[in-house]
């Protein structure tokens, strides 16, 4: 699903270089569930942005399902994004005054689909992370928990093959990012690839892998107990 390899990303200024990425190479297959941690300044978030297409590396190869993403220009980087690609983000990035349904059909409304296949997608959405029947409410009416569940059904409706997670459970307690986790984990098992940033130790021992990132580069490749889509993923090819 997701392959670098010898991918450096170069921060360049009048005075300095700043090396974010040194020779990165990460392999993620098709349906794992893969958390990524690390110091803060590792490089955890340029490798998320490079992944997530909305940054360029400086050198390396980056294949995305099956598409080599070097040297693509911004319009054809934002419809592999769109086809391939869905985020969640720890903030939650919720509009306050537009209705889960509204909230999870304005991704949709870019992307084009007409107004039935959006009702059918955001309501398939929302009843897979248990809102269905809050569809009218605003975000300020539901708690933080149920406000990553519509950021996380917003990324679902678009159908991705890889879901991007950065910190999803950063603004939660204990219990609702359990909760958060649990759904994710379930999302998985669907068969969606997933790549999680995580600071949370807890977290992410019960992904299939955690991938350690430290100085801009893979220092451990640490395999954790399989969830509850450990099997199935294990048998799928890259």
């Amino acid at each position: 699903m997701l392959r670098m390899t010898n991918l450096s990303k170069v921060y360049r200024t009048h005075m300095i270089e700043t090396h974010a990425l040194r020779g990165f190479g990460i392999h993620v297959a098709r349906g794992e569930f893969v958390t990524v941690t690390g110091p803060s300044g590792s490089g955890k978030t340029s490798f998320l942005n490079i992944a997530g297409l909305l940054e360029e590396f400086t050198d390396g190869e980056y294949v995305l399902d099956g598409v080599n993403v070097k040297g693509m220009d911004d319009n054809a980087r934002s419809r592999l994004r769109n086809e391939k690609l869905g985020f969640i983000f720890q903030g939650f990035n919720l509009i306050p005054d537009l209705s889960l349904f509204d909230n999870v059909d304005v991704p949709l409304r870019y992307r084009g689909f007409n107004a039935a296949e959006r009702k059918e997608r955001i309501e398939d959405a929302l009843s897979k992370v248990g809102l269905a029947s809050r569809m009218k409410h605003y975000p300020a009416e539901l708690s933080g928990g149920q406000q990553q569940r519509v950021a996380i059904a917003r990324a679902l409706a678009g159908s991705p093959k890889l879901l991007l997670a950065d910190e999803p459970t950063g603004n939660l307690d204990t219990q609702m990012a359990r909760g958060v986790m649990e759904l994710l984990e379930e999302i998985n098992a669907q068969g969606t690839t997933i790549l999680m940033v995580t600071h949370d130790p807890e977290l992410a021992v019960r992904a299939q892998r955690n991938v350690h990132i430290i100085d801009g580069q893979v220092s451990d490749l640490v395999r954790a107990p399989s969830n509850l889509a450990g099997a199935k993923a294990s048998g799928q090819a890259a």
